[in-house]
């Protein structure tokens, strides 16, 4: 089920402020906000969820131990291509507690929230916490805002017809049409650049690098014995084989659970300023379901309450969810949740409808209302 006002409608309190200055106005969004945290704190939904990152951390590096001793145990077999799978939804599983770790869901120390990061994100995962938390944060600030957002730079995939409208070669532009069916088919290849990404970051010099010597340790650590092994045990064409299946389903997997978050919702103008509750909520989108979606997306399926409140521990998004959809009700703004399926749909229309340069993504009063 799809819940959504008109985008006339999305900004406009049911309680509206006195117009008589826009400092006024500012003031009064800002108490929309710190009257929801209020409500929140008091239900004592920000507390820590410790049982439940202790049986995951625990649960998750146990689980990998185990499928080493099963890849070692079936040897030099095909049927190590299923290991490979079950492997990189287990990374999936473990780059989201990296993902919560790198937000300070799990604990309150910020140093062991940090160091819990980089052993998940760079250890396990053999990914760069330096280049994704940086990336995250800039995405967190300012979701869906043309150069602002990371996430909507134009790069392979172009996120408004200005970006495809660049496009010189009528190549790209003839794939930038297309570009909704194409996407599918790219997240193979995310799993490769995520972990690019991550070194590239860690031995460039051009940025500091919080730990740039752990990370480069780990992330040494996780790909050399990652590959080393596989070769001790495969010979060179499973090997290969497994490798790339497994890079593929971990990079399908990624994409799956992050692309429905924010792609296809409202973008904002460069020049457009928002408060912080409607920044985060209409520019995401949360997925209905029960507790399998919520296994499967990582907590992600609750975008809405992730973006407003980071630091929240998973399994509290469920509970502050209904408070925060009634809350948007009394104010007005539109609060988006729709199946995972639906979400899909929405992403490759979206897409598509922008490479073929039939979308304007700026007619929305955003831009009207929030302009200084």
């Amino acid at each position: 089920m799809t819940r959504r006002r008109p985008l006339s409608q999305t900004l406009e309190p049911t309680r509206t402020p006195s117009p008589r200055t826009p400092g006024a106005a500012r003031r009064h969004q800002v108490s929309d906000f710190t009257a929801l945290t209020a409500k929140v704190q008091e239900a004592g939904l920000m507390r820590r969820a410790y049982g439940y990152y202790w049986a995951k951390l625990i649960g998750l590096t146990v689980a990998g131990l185990a499928l080493i001793a099963v890849f070692v145990v079936v040897g030099d077999s095909w049927w190590q291509l299923v290991t490979a799978a079950v492997l990189a939804v287990l990374l999936t599983q473990v780059a989201f507690v990296g993902h919560d770790a790198a937000h300070r869901q799990i604990f309150v120390s910020g140093k062991w929230n940090e160091w819990v990061s980089l052993i998940v994100i760079n250890l396990y995962a053999g990914m760069g916490l330096g280049w994704w938390q940086r990336k995250h944060n800039k995405h967190h600030a300012a979701p869906n805002k043309a150069g602002a957002d990371p996430d909507v730079e134009p790069g392979v995939l172009a996120y408004t017809p200005e970006d495809i409208a660049a496009r010189k070669h009528p190549v790209t532009r003839w794939l930038g049409r297309k570009q909704g069916w194409f996407f599918w088919p790219l997240l193979l290849l995310e799993g490769v650049n995520l972990h690019v990404q991550g070194l590239k970051r860690a031995l460039g010099r051009d940025e500091v690098v919080k730990r740039r010597g752990v990370e480069i340790a780990f992330i040494t650590v996780r790909l050399v014995g990652y590959v080393t092994l596989v070769f001790l045990v495969l010979s060179p064409g499973k090997a290969a084989a497994f490798i790339g299946l497994q890079l593929a389903i971990f990079g399908l997997y990624m994409g799956l659970s992050f692309a429905p978050n924010h792609i296809g919702m409202p973008m904002v103008a460069p020049d457009v300023k928002i408060d912080f509750l409607r920044r985060q909520v209409l520019m995401s989108r949360n997925i209905s379901g029960g507790r399998a979606v919520d296994t499967f997306m990582g907590g992600l399926n609750f975008q809405v309450e992730h973006h407003l409140f980071p630091s929240m521990a998973r399994p509290n998004l469920r509970k502050v969810a209904p408070m925060v959809r009634e809350y948007c009700d009394q104010l007005g703004v539109r609060y988006t949740e729709t199946t995972l399926v639906q979400s899909y749909r929405a992403v490759g229309t979206y897409l598509n409808q922008v490479g073929r340069g039939g979308l304007d993504v700026w007619a929305c009063p955003l831009a009207v209302q929030y302009r200084v």
